[in-house]
């Protein structure tokens, strides 16, 4: 059966609960209680973030503000960080820790919503949507 005019119905779902559901909790959506598994997928939306990045200086996450997980044939994570500019440059790999900058002229930050359907006992991440507003 055909998507028909209105393309995937799946992400047009997934946009339209970023877009409108910024402090909401959405139907299937629990507050999620597994740190390790929230960590694992904040490394992968940040690494992400990063990679498709023009920035010269990579981004951090500066503050979790919600995190949602829905139970289908995977994990889905709808995640709502706050991420500033670092004091690391894009392509300097010595210092896995990159401390938030502090200089004005060069502080950065972003609210970004990402919704990222994983299946975790098999190391797979995939981001469904996302999008971000400047601080």
């Amino acid at each position: 059966m055909g998507a028909g005019r209105w393309g995937n119905p799946l992400l047009l779902l997934a946009a339209l609960a970023l877009v409108l559901g910024r402090h909401q909790q959405w139907p299937g959506f629990q507050d999620s209680e597994s740190p390790r598994n929230v960590n694992a997928t904040l490394t992968f939306l940040l690494e992400n973030y990063n990679n498709k990045s023009n920035d010269s200086y990579l981004f951090g996450i500066d503050k979790l503000l919600r995190s949602q997980v829905q139970l289908t044939t995977g994990v889905e994570y709808l995640i709502t960080v706050k991420i500033s500019r670092t004091k690391c440059k894009r392509n300097s790999t010595k210092n896995r820790s990159c401390p938030i900058q502090t200089k004005k002229n060069l502080k950065k930050s972003f609210i970004c919503d990402f919704l990222v359907y994983t299946l975790p006992w098999m190391n797979h991440y995939q981001l469904w949507n996302n999008s971000c507003l400047d601080v």
